[in-house]
């Protein structure tokens, strides 16, 4: 039993198998032949492991950078990081996250079967991350075995359901469909960079618009752009942390200059490579989908990782990222100044965040939007991990935490709740938002039928 649960664990927890299946279940059930259902299936697979080896990339050639940020600026404080708290939260939490995980996804499935928010999660590490926040807040509060589990599997079902609805309206102005939704969960602040985009920006004025000088055309060649621009960034920050500590503790001994150029280019390399996965995988998932949206969730829409949006701005990702690391520094230093907690900009967060948040700005206000919006997001996503801290109990004291919007506002909603009502608060407080849920089904429905 235990090696069952293992394999359904590991299937669930692997993001590229979890959506080659999928893809293959709407071929199956849209009556494909087995070509095309293998070929869906294997492409989907692929494509997910092109994105998510670029990401790696990515994520590989940004660490340095923030080890190198630390020890050029003297700074010290806790670093959102997802993936680190999550290690650490694991040891004590790990079975029950599995079944909050594995509860979670069938209650996704159950909710968006019945009510009118038609999303299925399917972005694999992050529903982990969020079932193992859920895990400890709610053992924080008190529960314990099978109401803990219950209550955070309907928990996670609802997240999972409502996230990626929040941002839909400006993933359907980025996209011009309605096909694809957003599955990562920081939709608060990719819908209020949206929102602010579309009060201070003009969207006519694009960030892929952006006239350069026609000496300087190849930088119009988004791969170049991010190549030299990534390079002067990660040779600033070089100088300013200094050789010997690169060379000693960061490059086995590789010139702390080479070193730099190294990083930068692997960046951007990992940001090509996400951009030829997201293409392959929004080729094959999208009509696949439809098997599922026929049968088993009617208009259901497949919910993917934030680097989906990367193809439709690739300019505006690098913008998003540097007003966010930028909006991370300025709270930072405020924090700083009172004398708070500090909240170290972490430099993963920011780019995948940071870049999302650009590219919704950048939707509905053009380059205003995506540089405001993706500077208010730094700002966010700073502060409110800040605010999640003391409702994580000895957790909040590990050196990291929950880097994203959705962890922080969800996490916020359960630990206030148990903090000032106990468990009865936080029961209730579940079961009002479902009801809420339905409540607005009902009513869309009753509006539909006075319509016609």
């Amino acid at each position: 039993m235990n090696d069952i649960l293992q394999l359904i664990i590991d299937i669930a927890s692997t993001p590229a198998l979890l959506v080659a299946l999928i893809a293959v279940l709407g071929l199956l059930l849209q009556g494909k032949g087995t070509s095309d259902v293998v070929k869906g299936g294997v492409k989907t697979f692929v494509g997910f492991l092109v994105l998510t080896t670029g990401a790696g990339a990515v994520e590989q050639s940004l660490i340095p950078f923030g080890e190198m940020f630390q020890q050029a600026f003297n700074m010290q404080g806790v670093v959102p990081n997802n993936e680190a708290i999550v290690a650490v939260a694991l040891n004590e939490f790990g079975t029950t996250t599995a079944l909050i995980m594995l509860l979670g996804m069938v209650f996704n499935i159950l909710i968006a079967r019945f009510t009118k928010f038609k999303y299925i999660f399917l972005t694999g590490h992050h529903t982990l991350y969020m079932a193992c926040m859920i895990a400890v807040i709610l053992a924080v509060v008190g529960f314990n075995t099978m109401p803990l589990i219950i209550l955070g599997g309907i928990t996670l079902g609802i997240i999972m359901t409502l996230s990626p609805a929040i941002v839909q309206p400006y993933m359907r102005q980025l996209t011009g469909k309605d096909q694809v939704a957003l599955g990562h969960f920081s939709a608060v602040t990719y819908a209020l960079s949206g929102f602010i985009g579309s009060k201070i920006g003009n969207k006519s004025k694009s960030t892929e618009d952006i006239n350069f000088p026609k000496g300087l055309g190849f930088l119009r060649d988004s791969t170049v752009s991010i190549a030299i621009t990534m390079a002067i960034i990660y040779l600033v920050v070089a100088l300013f942390a200094g050789g010997e500590y690169i060379t000693e503790n960061l490059s086995d001994g590789v010139n702390h200059i080479m070193f730099a150029i190294q990083q930068a280019g692997t960046f951007a390399a990992g940001v090509f490579v996400i951009l030829a996965g997201v293409r392959l995988i929004l080729a094959e998932i999208v009509p696949a989908f439809k098997g599922i949206s026929q049968k088993l969730v009617p208009n259901a829409k497949p919910a993917l990782d934030c680097p989906v949006v990367f193809t439709y701005a690739p300019n505006a990702v690098l913008i998003g990222f540097f007003a966010s690391f930028v909006g991370g520094i300025v709270s930072m230093l405020a924090m700083v100044v009172i004398g708070s907690v500090i909240i170290l900009p972490g430099v993963v967060p920011h780019f995948f965040v940071g870049a999302t948040a650009g590219v919704m700005g950048n939707a509905s206000g053009g380059i205003k939007g995506s540089v405001v919006g993706a500077f208010i997001n730094g700002i966010v996503i700073s502060l409110l991990p800040a605010l999640l801290l003391p409702v994580l109990g000895d957790l909040g004291f590990a050196g990291s935490t929950f880097s994203d919007g959705d962890f922080a506002v969800s996490g916020l909603f359960l630990g206030v709740l148990g903090q000032y009502g106990g468990q009865i608060a936080v029961i209730v407080g579940i079961i009002a938002v479902l009801a809420a849920m339905f409540g607005l089904t009902i009513f869309s429905k009753n509006k539909e039928n006075l319509k016609s």
